[in-house]
């Protein structure tokens, strides 16, 4: 059986997908199709036109225009998911906080993902990287898929970050499962700022390369030396890497509106999609 064939998740009944218009969604877009297609997801997409002081002096034509515009592309993004034989939701909101916003659709949805691209607009409508899309893997309480525009995920290789924080063994048991539905290749990796650290880090992704065995998955443990943000990226490029799994934040990480800093470098740098996963 092809990866095709099935839903690379274990349960994704609905899913939710950002979008603002921009080039930077269409990733977001495509595999949130791709992935409704696969596992028989009820699809919605949702766009949020940001609140404006400016419209008072501007007046309202360009505000009209924006939601005009904004809910015919939408109505595209319905039509593409009709041509895969999938029905999709649209849903077009204003509000001052497009985050706060998003993440309430997804929970009043009760949806098990959000996909969002990496980077968006700067202008009415917004979902950027270290903003809106930090903010929205931050409070939603689903995983969250963060795809770069040219991003695409195949489930060859699948790397999984671990410090040994209960986020990132939450993203441990999700990667072995996606590899194992996918039959793909796992890179456990534990980053170590020196040698004092190597120890614990060897332990960290020895661990994860143990339960991915159990699983029948092949797995391998990589330990570099460096920021834990930076071997990530690095790794995941130099050995082909789809997709990355990992926590909102590690043991360094503050848990605040924001997430773990080395989380959101990743996102901000990685070529490849992100899945940002929490423990219960």
């Amino acid at each position: 059986m092809g990866p095709a064939e099935f839903c690379p998740v274990g349960k994704l009944e609905k899913l939710l997908v950002a979008t603002d218009r921009s080039e930077f969604s269409e990733g977001a877009v495509r595999e949130a199709i791709t992935f409704a297609k696969k596992c028989s997801s009820r699809l919605f997409a949702i766009s949020v036109l940001e609140s404006n002081p400016e419209y008072e002096t501007i007046g309202s034509n360009v505000f009209q225009k924006e939601e005009a515009e904004a809910l015919a592309y939408l109505e595209s993004v319905k039509e593409r998911a009709s041509r895969e034989g999938l029905g999709c939701e649209i849903i077009l909101r204003q509000a001052d906080d497009p985050s706060q916003t998003i993440v309430s659709e997804a929970s009043k949805k009760n949806v098990d993902m959000i996909v969002i691209g990496r980077h968006g607009r700067t202008g009415l409508m917004k979902v950027l990287m270290g903003q809106v899309a930090a903010k929205v893997i931050g409070n939603a309480s689903c995983k969250v898929l963060v795809v770069p525009r040219a991003a695409k995920i195949e489930y060859r290789n699948i790397l999984v970050a671990t410090d040994g924080s209960v986020h990132a063994n939450a993203a441990v048991t999700e990667a072995i499962a996606i590899a194992k539905r996918c039959g793909s290749s796992l890179i456990a990796l534990s980053a170590m700022h020196d040698e004092g650290e190597r120890a614990e880090a060897t332990a960290h992704a020895n661990m994860a390369v143990e339960l991915a065995q159990k699983e029948g998955v092949s797995a391998e443990a990589v330990t570099p030396m460096g920021g834990s943000f930076t071997a990530i990226v690095e790794t995941a490029c130099g050995r082909g890497v789809d997709l990355i799994v990992m926590g909102t934040y590690g043991k360094t990480g503050l848990k605040k509106f924001l997430m773990g800093s080395s989380t959101e470098k990743v996102i901000g740098n990685a070529g490849c999609a992100v899945l940002v996963v929490k423990s219960l």
